[in-house]
């Protein structure tokens, strides 16, 4: 586990869309600063899971909502043991997969959902000490995060990498990758945007290392 007491007190927010990533350089960075590590993304998928299993229809907000009301989900914030379960179960796999991934927009897009799930990022940020990925974490989940990033990379590199994390044809992925964007900027609550005052980075053309290092830079400026 990291350190009780971090030298790093905040809370970074790491935002952007899929395939930017997002997940790899949250977990890095947040070994480095030895804080802890959120993946948001990864509740609105387990909750998702939930309403699948369950069987609701996806596009009933209230179904879904009680679903997730009534569904337990734990997430790990240790950086070296990313972990979630749903109902006690571990659904690391599952969320990953084709079926949940093609129905987490649907999900993510109901507003009592987004509630829920936002209370209970907020309460896991509690006094900080922490690296949190999402879509809305420096707009919505933690205005006072600093430093907000934006990562950003071009639609061919994030289908790249996509592809290259699940397996797949890239232009089939690429296309996937456009569609959760048009729903997930489109949505009435909490949709994916740049905060105003975010640092957008744009990771096309950099390695992991690269991505790390500029990070560590822009929370070294911001706890100082």
């Amino acid at each position: 586990m990291p350190a009780t007491h971090s030298p790093f007190s905040g809370v970074v927010a790491l935002d952007g869309p899929s395939g930017t990533g997002k997940s790899t350089v949250a977990r890095r960075l947040a070994e480095q600063l030895q804080a802890r590590y959120l993946d948001t993304g990864a509740m609105y998928r387990a909750a998702t899971v939930a309403a699948l299993r369950a069987g609701v229809d996806l596009s009933d907000g209230v179904a879904v909502t009680r679903v997730v009301e009534a569904a337990k989900i734990e997430i790990s914030t240790d950086p070296q043991s990313v972990s979630i379960t749903l109902d006690g179960e571990p659904v690391d796999t599952e969320i990953r997969s084709a079926e949940t991934t093609a129905a987490v927009s649907a999900v993510s897009a109901v507003p009592a959902v987004r509630a829920l799930l936002v209370d209970a990022q907020r309460e896991l940020i509690g006094d900080g000490a922490i690296v949190v990925e999402g879509r809305d974490i420096g707009s919505v989940v933690w205005p006072g995060a600093r430093p907000k990033v934006y990562l950003t990379a071009t639609p061919e590199a994030r289908a790249r990498r996509r592809a290259g994390e699940l397996g797949g044809d890239v232009d089939a992925v690429a296309a996937d990758i456009a569609r959760r964007d048009r729903l997930d900027s489109s949505r009435a609550a909490s949709p994916l945007m740049q905060s105003t005052d975010a640092i957008e980075l744009d990771t096309t053309d950099l390695g992991v290392d690269e991505v790390v290092a500029r990070l560590v830079e822009l929370a070294s400026a911001a706890a100082s």
